[in-house]
């Protein structure tokens, strides 16, 4: 058991990884997010001084924080499904994602 989940960083290291690749070929501009020990993100920069932080407060599913200078300025709320999305379907979903106006 305690193999199982020493691993288990390692393989959501590697899916966060994948995501922020699929996203660099979209022609996003993303980046491995780190929020703490053990935990993986996506952080994708909007270009308004805003950056979007994917899945970095380890809830199932796609959701993420808009933050400007550390500080919350908006959200995205969980896209239904996204819990069983591979790695091409969350790249597609985040490519997609309306951040509403800066």
């Amino acid at each position: 058991m305690i193999e199982c989940e020493a691993r288990l960083p390692d393989v959501q290291e590697q899916e966060a990884v994948q995501v922020v690749s699929a996203l660099q070929t979209r022609g996003v501009r993303a980046a491995l997010a780190r929020p703490g020990l053990y935990r993986f993100g996506v952080r994708v920069i909007i270009g308004d001084g805003r950056e979007a932080l994917w899945d970095v407060d380890g809830a199932a599913g796609l959701e993420a924080q808009v933050m400007r200078n550390g500080v919350l300025v908006g959200f995205v709320p969980k896209i239904p499904g996204s819990s069983t999305f591979d790695v091409e379907q969350q790249a597609d979903a985040i490519a997609a994602a309306d951040y509403g106006t800066g």
